[in-house]
């Protein structure tokens, strides 16, 4: 019963059109006021406590490098060289997108990001080459969903979080250690390989069907200057991964260093961005980490209230009893998450449900960074559906496409992402092979 006053009061603040965040807050507090004798002070306590997180600098950290490199002229450079290696193949212009997403998810660790950075250069480019504009809106929505699965990821960060710290059991009653930012990123790399691939294959096979224009075969030397020019970028991936997993630094200082090397290659190796705009990136990224980190901020504040009140144990217990068993239990998640995925943003979802299905899925033996991946994916599914997904809005600001043609024309691509989802959902050895591999 107390689960369901929770919950219904969080529903009926959303459905005033109430953001997030502010939902979150009012929620707990309406909860202790009325219905609990959770003390305030230990509330205020949790306030501070919940994000005084070295994990969570990363955040701030990698939205500048994304900002400084999506304001610089990183994207346009790694279009450039995407189009000289698939330009000529069936669907050139789409499958340049499709691996230009791909490139630019590994630096940004946004997916809207990722859309507006190519979406800006590449539409505009396919509909002059005789694409019509729905196609190259498909494209670019569902891969710019890439943006975080493919590390680094902010998503992966919030779920390492939203998890961290928590004390739960496995089926034979052993503690389960939660899932770390390394963990995650060094985990996200062959899912989103393969998704790329997919998404590639439905774009290739589209074009062909379609008989869509085709760019002439570039030539070696046009390919070797394109890399040339985008090998600063491409950098970024090296120094992030190859930081982390070479021991040098841990994830929250590749976030920093990250965003110090987009600084120096924005401003004086490219010199796309002039020293009097860097004070507006600047500012532009501490505005979106301040809404983010306000979002947790409240977000530990309910997991705390689920927490002191038994939820997520009593749910799990009650789950468990039911006897769905691993793959019912999981099949449940995913048609939960979706839904929710329609209605409300990734961060968001990640931070309120993840306290929650988290003990459960341990209960069950699913593993920690297995369960991380499959909850990213849903929500980058969640980012092309509407009537909020982000990717939608962007891509039909860019368009000029309204959000319904936006939507039927994502449909083919969104179709691959659900049946990637299933892929990643019961074949745990896809997301977990590489981190077995690295011995972590």
């Amino acid at each position: 019963m107390t689960a369901i006053i929770i919950f219904l009061i969080l529903a009926l603040l959303l459905i005033t059109g109430m953001p997030v965040s502010i939902a979150l807050g009012l929620t707990v507090f309406t909860f202790l006021f009325t219905l609990s004798d959770v003390p305030m002070d230990a509330i205020a306590l949790k306030l501070f406590t919940g994000i005084e997180k070295f994990e969570i600098m990363a955040i701030p950290f990698f939205i500048l490098a994304g900002n400084f490199l999506t304001h610089g002229g990183v994207a346009r450079r790694m279009i450039r060289f995407a189009s000289s290696m698939v330009g000529h193949w069936y669907g050139g212009l789409g499958l340049a997108s499709v691996l230009s997403c791909a490139l630019f998810a590994a630096i940004s660790g946004s997916s809207p990001a990722t859309v507006m950075a190519v979406g800006s250069i590449l539409l505009p480019a396919m509909v002059r080459q005789g694409y019509p504009a729905q196609f190259g809106v498909g494209t670019i929505t569902s891969s710019g969903g890439l943006g975080i699965l493919i590390p680094p990821s902010i998503v992966m960060v919030m779920y390492a979080v939203a998890t961290s710290g928590m004390v739960v059991q496995g089926p034979n009653g052993d503690p389960v250690m939660s899932a770390s930012i390394g963990d995650l990123f060094i985990a996200g790399v062959v899912p989103g390989l393969i998704l790329a691939m997919m998404l590639a294959g439905t774009t290739t096979f589209r074009a062909w069907r379609n008989d869509y224009p085709r760019q002439p075969r570039a030539s070696f030397g046009t390919r070797w200057q394109a890399f040339r020019e985008s090998i600063w970028g491409l950098m970024l991936i090296v120094i992030i991964m190859g930081g982390i997993y070479g021991g040098i630094f841990t994830p929250t200082e590749a976030a920093a260093v990250s965003a110090v090397y987009a600084f120096i290659v924005a401003v004086w190796v490219y010199k796309d961005i002039k020293l009097s705009e860097v004070p507006k990136v600047l500012l532009s990224s501490a505005a979106m980490s301040a809404m983010l980190l306000y979002i947790i901020t409240n977000a530990v504040m309910f997991a705390f209230i689920l927490t002191s009140e038994q939820i997520p144990q009593t749910l799990s217990e009650w789950i468990v009893s039911l006897g769905l068993g691993k793959v019912g239990f999981l099949l449940v998640v995913n048609v939960l998450l979706l839904l929710i995925g329609m209605v409300m943003e990734p961060s968001a979802i990640v931070l309120i449900m993840a306290p929650i299905l988290y003990p459960v899925a341990m209960a069950l033996g699913v593993d920690p960074v297995h369960f991380g991946i499959m909850l990213v994916v849903n929500m980058e599914i969640g980012l092309c559906t509407p009537p909020v997904g982000l990717n939608l809005y962007v891509a039909s600001s860019l368009s000029r496409l309204g959000l319904t043609e936006v939507t039927r024309a994502t449909w083919p691509w969104l179709l691959t992402m659900l049946t990637f989802l299933m892929l990643i959902t019961y074949i745990p050895e896809i997301t977990l092979f590489l981190p077995r591999l690295l011995g972590m």
